[in-house]
């Protein structure tokens, strides 16, 4: 189960679109109602995920971004904070995956601003897009889709198809992070609320992880993080978060 409390600054969120944000607040209050385990993940109900030995899996640039909280609760993007989170992610993939019989493909983003550098930006934010649907209508208590309620079939369709002619690989596996700490204002602000009786809440690390198909572009598989300890921008904490999300992944 999660573990909640106050997390300092300078002991790593939710902060990407206005609408991702939104949703993690949504999620976030559900789950301290709930009290919810620290990842819950799904599993495609069309047709059987990751068959065969050592699957090729092209790993996408993980989306990642380390925030301070501010008194009024507010995230800030703190960009030295992000780097070293990135710093690790490579190396605490490999050391997840490493002993699973996986073949992992890095990714080379595309420089320029040309067509395909464009399509594969496109991707990436559409993969953003299927996350937050998935987050909202499998996550949030109550905004289930009357079609969905017993399946679990996203899909990416045929946008994926640059990806699928440029890299021989079986599977593509998407990676999104967010983590911020409590400012000192944050701190004392939280503790005049706990004095009022009012709620508190200080950092997360949220984020969530999926594996699509290659060939049909399908989400066989999606997992959902929310914590209140650790850190990104150490590489044990890295390494846990990394442990925690991809835990359950069918590979």
């Amino acid at each position: 189960m999660t573990t909640f409390g106050i997390r300092a600054a300078g002991s790593g969120g939710a902060s990407s679109v206005f609408s991702i944000g939104r949703l993690f607040a949504v999620l976030m209050a559900a789950l301290f109602i709930s009290g919810c385990a620290q990842t819950r993940s799904q599993l495609t109900t069309e047709g059987a995920p990751v068959v065969g030995s050592a699957p090729k899996v092209l790993m996408m640039k993980a989306d990642v971004e380390i925030s301070v909280l501010t008194a009024a609760g507010l995230e800030e993007p703190n960009a030295e904070w992000t780097e070293q989170a990135k710093s690790h992610l490579d190396g605490s993939l490999s050391e997840v995956l490493g002993g699973k019989s996986v073949t992992m493909i890095p990714y080379e983003p595309v420089g320029g601003v040309g067509p395909e550098s464009l399509n594969e930006a496109q991707i990436l934010k559409l993969h953003e897009a299927v996350g937050a649907s998935v987050l909202l209508h499998k996550y949030v208590p109550g905004l289930a889709l009357p079609t969905k309620q017993n399946r679990f079939d996203w899909t990416m369709g045929e946008a994926i198809a640059p990806l699928r002619a440029k890299y021989d690989a079986d599977y593509v596996m998407f990676l999104f992070l967010r983590d911020s700490f409590s400012s000192a204002g944050r701190v004392a602000a939280n503790v005049v609320f706990v004095l009022l009786g009012a709620g508190a809440h200080g950092g997360q690390q949220v984020g969530y992880a999926s594996l699509v198909d290659m060939k049909t572009g399908n989400v066989v598989w999606f997992n959902f993080l929310h914590s209140t300890t650790g850190d990104l921008r150490k590489e044990e904490g890295s390494r846990l978060a990394i442990r925690n999300l991809l835990d359950e992944a069918p590979l």
